[in-house]
């Protein structure tokens, strides 16, 4: 992708950050407070319910530093589309050109956040990286999800499941996000390393970024391979979410085992109608959470952990009613 550092491109940017069209920019009260840390807090997109949960983390956290003393100021803003990465790239400047303190980031695309990142290094901005790695060593810390850990958890269910024998297809999320692409690449080897009886009929299609689109790409899919597999793999909310709804279209949800990622109420009942045989979770909250603790403790001067994991497990109908599972399928998403 082709980006170009402008003066002009900042100014329009800054635009864009401060009247985006529909993107909800938020700030938390307390904005006027003389002398705070002004945090900018950029997600892939707002609309899942992940992202809410990851911006009630990050009010959680600077609500804590104004109740111990330490005035924080978040601004909350991201692209509309989680496919949008020009949006993302003038947003990121957008707040360069504020002079924001500090910026934690969930990047689109690994490799075209790059450049905005290292601009902002050089402004004296530092980046704390959120849920989706970076192909750059400029952030100050990375953290996230064992990614590829989750990928593994869920080819686990599956391959428990089928007995080790069998057809799967994958679906995957997006060409680009770093995040789904290690859940993709966690499941497929773990799936070629421990259960060689099972046979990958597709793991070349993506369900792009919203449920809508996922739909699509699931209900071709299952005109081609429908009848043939025993099992899908998804790796987001969204691709979990359309895979879902294209299988109760055909009538065929609950006669394929079915293993996604992320929560959400539909997939809650799913699973107790026994057409959901699992999701990998995430914890969003800490996440967004410990990026603007993470991200405050390096601008007062502290040592920061390079990489913070926050954390996977894998929820299914047999354990969905624990205190654990339920803390996690439904994090705060409240700001």
């Amino acid at each position: 992708m082709r980006m170009q550092w402008r003066l002009a491109g900042v100014a329009l940017a800054a635009l864009a950050a401060g009247c985006g069209g529909g993107d909800q920019a938020a700030t938390t009260k307390g904005q006027g407070a003389g002398g705070a840390l002004h945090v900018a807090v950029i997600p892939k997109g707002t609309t899942h319910e992940f992202w809410k949960s990851i911006h009630a983390g990050a009010i959680k956290a600077q609500r804590e530093f104004e109740a111990q003393g330490t005035a924080v100021r978040i601004t909350w803003k991201g692209p509309i589309r989680e496919d949008d990465r020009e949006q993302q790239i003038q947003v990121v400047e957008g707040f360069l050109s504020q002079g924001v303190n500090g910026i934690v980031l969930a990047p689109l695309d690994a490799s075209a956040l790059v450049r905005p990142v290292q601009e902002a290094k050089r402004a004296g901005i530092p980046t704390v990286v959120i849920d989706s790695a970076l192909a750059s060593d400029d952030a100050v810390s990375f953290v996230a999800t064992d990614n590829e850990k989750g990928g593994a958890l869920a080819a686990d269910r599956l391959g428990e499941l089928l007995q080790g024998k069998g057809r799967v297809l994958v679906l995957r999320y997006q060409e680009g996000s770093a995040s789904t692409d290690a859940r993709e690449k966690g499941f497929l080897e773990r799936m070629k390393a421990q259960y060689p009886g099972i046979e990958i009929v597709s793991s070349d299609q993506y369900a792009g970024p919203t449920r809508d689109t996922a739909k699509r790409a699931s209900e071709n899919l299952l005109n081609r391979f429908g009848s043939q597999v025993q099992g899908i793999f998804t790796p987001n909310e969204s691709s979990t979410a359309g895979m879902l709804l294209a299988l109760q279209d055909v009538g065929r949800a609950g006669q394929i085992r079915f293993v996604g990622f992320d929560s959400s109420e539909a997939f809650v009942t799913a699973m107790r109608n026994k057409q959901l045989d699992g999701v990998v979770l995430q914890n969003p909250f800490q996440m967004g959470y410990q990026g603007v603790k993470t991200m405050v403790a390096h601008l007062r001067g502290d040592t920061v952990t390079p990489r913070v994991d926050t954390g996977v497990a894998i929820v299914t109908p047999e354990n969905l009613d624990t205190e654990a599972s339920k803390a996690l399928l439904n994090p705060p998403s409240e700001s």
